[in-house]
């Protein structure tokens, strides 16, 4: 590993052809809030023109893990609900120096400084990508057009990430990590070389990627994605603080909870008085790799610390009117109304099994016995019912559940965005043997949005759940 950052850039003078790309208005008021592409690992800016500007990575489908990622947009508002996509900034084939087979152009982020838009970028210049990463640069005098690649940043190791805050002094630092590796370091004036050493952050608990820093009434906040990976839930976001711009850091907890994908990546900005946390979920998709941004409210305590982000989508309503009882039996088939993102999130956009509500996405198939079972399954999938919990208190929810996956799979159960139990699924030999798996929940009386997200692989027959 180097351990001096002090080279300048190299290549200079490249200039972007799909800057002059128009902009049209997309995007949506609830989340996730844009749906004509999918995106991920926001980076959220307020520039001087008085616009909250989002500049994500773009996962491309049909999806190859992270590997075809390229293309980047951007994403601007000035009231929190209409967006406007602003057009393609950059993609692979406009970085000279960049690995040959394109793609892999992964979370990105922004600074401003004397008139001059930095644009920071990762993206390998070799074949081996995961060995030959580099910190690209472009710049542009626009926050969202005309951008032309400066080089990259020489000295850096092989990592990914970006992000560069600029302090009240105009200082700029410049963060970056991954696989567990955190490290930050001050800029020199130009915003593209190191002025000195990049520095290990200290105090992280947990550190997986995405680091992003703010500043608070002089307190700076580093938060980042953490390695967390149990029961089907995967990375959630958590946060430290100190006095200093590069620590050392206190690790101060969790403020976003997993989500309904594999990874999770964030930032967080103030505007018009109100802070906000912007991640990315595959609600829309319900793949790992198709990502979404989503935004919601972030809020923090008297002495600084921020509260759990609380996440929200749009509902569906009941399939049959009126919400399902509780005490009762749920039938997997009879989710909410509404389609895809809202009601349900399905990798595939056709039934697969066609045996019930053959025109929505949700793959249903026939039990021989009799009956539905909803089938085909994935992580990041999920389905929506609404419900009526006749009484507060302990129930035994108990789900049928075939599969032949070996190790078996799970089913996590969400009352209203909380995680209430996990169901372990095994392996019962066919797809069509079914056996019950039972745990105990703590309820509270009222209408509520069960949401179950789904591990790999099994089919789901009902849900009972019974009053202890």
């Amino acid at each position: 590993m180097s351990k001096r950052c002090m080279l300048s850039l190299v290549i200079a003078g490249v200039s972007l052809a799909a800057s002059s790309a128009a902009a049209q208005t997309v995007g949506d008021p609830r989340n996730p809030i844009f749906r004509n592409i999918y995106t991920a690992d926001p980076s959220a800016h307020v520039w001087a023109d008085g616009r909250l500007y989002v500049y994500p990575s773009h996962d491309i489908a049909p999806p190859r893990g992270a590997d075809l990622m390229d293309e980047y947009h951007v994403y601007s508002t000035n009231d929190m609900v209409n967006w406007v996509d602003h057009g393609e900034i950059l993609r692979a084939s406009n970085v000279p120096w960049g690995r040959p087979e394109g793609g892999f152009m992964w979370a990105p982020d922004v600074a401003y400084k004397n008139g001059i838009y930095y644009f920071y970028f990762p993206h390998p210049s070799g074949t081996d990508w995961n060995n030959t990463w580099k910190i690209g640069v472009a710049t542009s005098t626009q926050p969202a057009a005309n951008f032309t690649v400066q080089g990259y940043i020489q000295g850096l190791e092989s990592l990914i990430d970006p992000a560069v805050f600029v302090d009240d002094d105009g200082q700029a630092y410049l963060y970056y990590g991954g696989g567990g590796i955190a490290k930050g370091g001050k800029l020199k004036a130009n915003m593209m070389e190191i002025d000195g050493q990049m520095q290990t952050m200290q105090g992280l608990v947990d550190f997986h990627e995405a680091s992003w820093v703010h500043k608070r009434n002089g307190l700076y906040y580093l938060s980042y994605s953490d390695n967390y990976d149990q029961n089907g839930d995967h990375n959630r976001m958590r946060y430290a603080t100190s006095t200093s711009p590069l620590g050392p850091w206190t690790y101060r907890g969790i403020y976003i909870d997993s989500t309904d994908s594999y990874t999770n990546h964030g930032s967080i900005v103030e505007y018009k008085g109100q802070w906000y946390a912007f991640y990315h979920t595959s609600m829309l998709s319900g793949n790992d790799w198709l990502r979404s941004v989503s935004v919601d409210k972030l809020y923090y305590n008297n002495d600084g610390t921020i509260q759990l982000v609380q996440q929200t989508k749009q509902h569906g309503t009941p399939h049959f009117t009126t919400p399902l009882a509780i005490p009762g039996k749920i039938q997997a088939e009879d989710y909410d109304n509404g389609g895809q993102g809202v009601a349900y999130s399905d990798g595939s956009p056709q039934n697969e099994g066609g045996a019930y509500r053959p025109n929505e996405g949700v793959d249903v198939g026939a039990i021989p016995s009799g009956g539905f079972h909803v089938g085909w399954l994935s992580t990041s999938e999920w389905v929506e019912y609404t419900v009526n919990v006749a009484t507060s208190g302990t129930y035994t929810v108990s789900a049928r559940v075939a599969t032949q996956t070996a190790n078996g799979s799970s089913l996590r159960i969400l009352f209203d965005g909380k995680k209430v139990g996990t169901l372990a699924v095994p392996n019962t030999g066919e797809w069509q043997t079914y056996t019950t798996v039972s745990t105990q929940v703590n309820l509270v009386a009222g209408k509520h949005i069960l949401q179950l997200r789904f591990g790999d692989a099994f089919n789901l027959d009902d849900l009972t759940f019974t009053k202890q």
